[in-house]
Formats: C-alpha cells, structure tokens, sequence
C-alpha cells in the first residue's frame, strides 16, 4: 500500500472551514468531539494555566510537546545535528513541558532503529548538551526557564527491536503473540525474555536513569505505549513467571524500576506515558481499509473487550492505581501501536506505507482518545494527564484543546507531528496569532513512512529544511513502489 495514491474519502478538516459546518459535520457523523468557538486570549486562556508539581518543578503553561524520533542519531546513539535542530525546535515551541523529546533506549539491544539515541556512559556528556541546549535555547526564546520542564523517555522496543540493521528484526519478546508473531516472521517457539534477563533489564533502566538525572533532565518517562516492551507487559496474560498473569506480574516491572528510581535518584520525578487502551491488530483489508486481523475473540488488548475493536479500560484503571500508589504524577496518554493498528494511535487521513486506509473517518480516532483520557482525568484527579491525537484537528485543534482544557478533560494538550511542520504553534496560540496555514500538519503520513523504508524521519511535503534534502527523493521513489 502505498499512502501516495491514497485519494481520501472523508472530508479534509481544512474544509470544514467554519464553526457552523464544523459543528454539522460531527453531529451527522456522530462523532463527540466539543470545541470553543472563539479562544481566550492572554493570562486567562486555559492554555495559559500553569502548574507546580508535588516535587516542586513548575510548568508554565497547558502546552506539551511528545516524544519525537527522528531516527537519525549517530550509529553509536549520540544525538547529529538533525537531532539538535529537532530539540532545538521542541525547546523554542513555547510549550512548557516537553515530554522526554523522543525515545532514548536504555541499552544498545532495545533500539528501534540503528540510529536511535542510546543512553550509556559514552554518551553521557552528549545528553548533558543537548539539555543544555534546551536550556539555552528557550531561555533565549521567552526569558526565563524556571517554568519549563524537560524530561527524557526511557525505553527498550521489545519485539521491534532493529538495533544494528534498518532492515532487520531483532525481537525481544514476553510472550508468543499468535497474529504479530505471524505478522511479523517470528514462529510460535520464538524464544521468551527470561526473569533473570528482565531484571538485567530492570537494572538499565536504573542507571539510564540515574545518568539522566546527572545530564540536567527533570524526569523519566518509564514508556509503556505502542506495542514496545513497557506496553507488551501489561498483556503479558499467558506469560509464566513473575512477570506474567495477574496485574500484580504485570507490573512488577515498573514497580521495580520506579523503587530503583527512587533509591538511586531520589529527587528526579518519574512519568509513564502509557496506551491506556488497546484495540487488535489490522489489516489491509478487499478494498484498501483496515479490518481487523481477526479469527474469534481476542484477549491481548489491554484496556480492549474481546472482540479487539472497542476499549474495557477497568484494567487500565487497575494499572492506574498502581501508579497512583507510586506517587507517580505525571501521566502521558495515547492508545494502540503504530505497528498494527495506527488509525486508532495516530488518527490521519493519509496511511504510513506500511498502513492501510482509514476504516473510519480519522476524526472518530481523535474523539475516541479525548474521552477515554477524559476517563482518565475523572477517575484520578491526583494526575497531571497530558493528552495526544490532537494533530489531526488542524486548524481546529486551538479550539477542541480550549475546551478539553476548560472541562477538565486533561490537564495539557500534547502536540506531536504537528511540530514537526509547525514547531512554534504553542507560542502563537498563546500570543493570540492567526495559525499559520501553510505550517499545519495535514497528517500525510511521511514522517512515518519515511523511517519505515529506512529514511529519517522529518516533514518532507511541509519542512523547506527536509523538502531541499536527498533523502526527499528517496522517500518519493518508496511511496510509489
């Protein structure tokens, strides 16, 4: 499937050009998505609204940029300077909080790619400047940094582990998944991560850590999201072992990284940013849309029902409580994987390569996340939740994030793609600026498909830096494969 000869079916959100046609569109689809009409300007704007954590570190507005790879760190994990000028754009965005900036793997078997950052003793030294970079950079954009909160996303890929080859796998996997095994190559008697080596495990992410507390970061974010390791443990039902079954197993792993956190680096906060449901894998199904991959019930959606196509989130509820128990504050929602089932963790109306076309009108995934994250905020206030899948709403992504705010719904809009093509949204939105047309995210997908053909990731169709390189070329030719 190419996402290059995609020809959409659904309206493009840039037609909906009025509040009016907006708001008509939702109700004949059926699709609950509320927004604020006019937007609040200055010091009294919801997005303007600051917090103080309970460790003391402040965050000066209701802005937050997700983690972002760019696959295209050096083959040792250093950050290049593609690296740097994506941090630099996420420090000068005028968002407060910047969510781990992108996924750093904690030893060198967990990459997701072979340029992927890698958080050792060698590399040290580079995180330390690209923190202080961060700093530098943003103090220079509004000031002062005493309100900005920089954090760095721990993680190991698990089964998409591809450490040394773009090409090739290198699984590590908790259990014997029976359609991504299949799907991706692996034979039923695969083998398994064994206690002792989830311990080894467990220790990395401690000294990872520890050495992000040394390089200047605020927190961690320990990931359990989009299929890699973190997430695959909170389906790990058939797993035997400590690590397996009950929820008690199921998150053993976090709760022996967090102690180890704590004991090692008492003063850094620790955040999850977590798939708080799950649907079953897709598939390209006769004509082009997704269907699920499906042969009877499905039980390995965790915060999914049974048939793999709608969310039961009391697990993740139980999970939740597991991380109010730790003390644990800040919380990250998404859903799903871009593995399988990316309509539901990245709603867009153009697929990846490696995709399907949307089996719904990407707006249905937009609202399905604000409500379930509206669950979560409901449930437990103690949390401060920041919220994803809002890129897809273009130009009214200000107006459905106004209001989510204003409702209580979340507590900070988290902007991902959108910063790839648009990195200072948040500080126009907060000066009260007309967005400017020709930056928005139009969700075309290239920053996927691009590293799922071996090409760094970037904003190809809307980035002058990234439309001028070679690798621009490269990406056209694999679209149109």
């Amino acid at each position: 499937m190419s996402s290059g000869k995609y020809k959409p079916e659904y309206p493009r959100v840039a037609q909906l050009k009025t509040a009016e046609i907006f708001r008509d569109y939702l109700k004949k689809e059926n699709i609950e998505l509320g927004f604020e009409e006019e937007l609040v300007i200055g010091e009294n704007s919801p997005f303007a609204k600051s917090h103080e954590t309970r460790e003391g570190n402040k965050i000066g507005n209701s802005f937050c940029i997700l983690p972002m790879e760019g696959w295209d760190g050096t083959v040792d994990g250093k950050p290049s300077d593609l690296t740097k000028r994506r941090w630099k754009n996420f420090a000068i965005s005028g968002a407060k909080l910047l969510w781990g900036c992108e996924a750093v793997a904690v030893r060198h078997e967990g990459r997701a790619n072979p340029n992927q950052l890698l958080m050792n003793e060698a590399n040290l030294s580079e995180f330390e400047s690209l923190y202080q970079m961060v700093e530098k950079e943003h103090q220079a954009a509004f000031g002062n940094t005493d309100d900005l909160l920089t954090g760095l996303q721990l993680t190991h890929s698990g089964r998409f582990c591809k450490p040394n080859s773009k090409t090739k796998m290198e699984p590590k996997i908790l259990y014997a998944h029976p359609i991504l095994n299949k799907k991706f190559g692996l034979p039923e008697d695969y083998p398994v991560m064994t206690d002792s080596e989830i311990s080894e495990l467990i220790d990395d992410y401690i000294i990872a850590s520890v050495r992000a507390q040394k390089a200047g970061f605020k927190f961690v974010d320990i990931k359990h999201c989009h299929g890699y390791l973190g997430h695959e443990f909170l389906s790990a039902y058939d797993r035997e072992g400590k690590y397996g079954k009950s929820m008690e197993n199921r998150s053993r792993f976090l709760r022996e990284i967090v102690a180890g956190i704590r004991a090692e680096a008492p003063e850094l906060e620790i955040g999850v940013r977590m798939s708080i449901f799950d649907w079953a894998p897709f598939k390209e199904g006769p004509d082009g849309k997704g269907i699920p991959a499906l042969d009877g019930d499905y039980k390995y959606a965790f915060g999914g029902d049974s048939s793999g196509v709608h969310e039961n989130m009391n697990e993740s509820f139980e999970f939740l409580s597991e991380l109010k128990n730790l003390g644990i504050e800040l919380l990250c929602t998404t859903a799903g994987s871009p593995y399988y089932n990316p309509h539901i963790q990245r709603p867009a109306i153009f697929p990846p390569s490696d995709g399907y076309n949307p089996p719904e009108d990407p707006l249905h995934g937009v609202a399905r996340q604000i409500h379930a994250t509206a669950e979560v905020k409901k449930a437990f206030p103690e949390f401060y939740v920041v919220g994803s899948a809002y890129s897809y709403l273009q130009e009214w992504l200000p107006n459905v994030g106004e209001y989510v705010l204003k409702s209580g719904m979340a507590d900070s809009i988290g902007l991902g793609r959108m910063v790839l093509s648009y990195p200072d949204l948040p500080a126009d939105v907060l000066a009260g600026n007309e967005m400017k047309r020709p930056k928005i995210c139009r969700t075309f997908s290239d920053c996927t498909t691009a590293p799922r053909n071996g090409i760094i990731s970037g904003c190809y169709p809307l980035d002058p830096f990234y439309k001028k390189m070679e690798e621009h070329d490269q990406l056209k030719l694999a679209k149109n494969k």
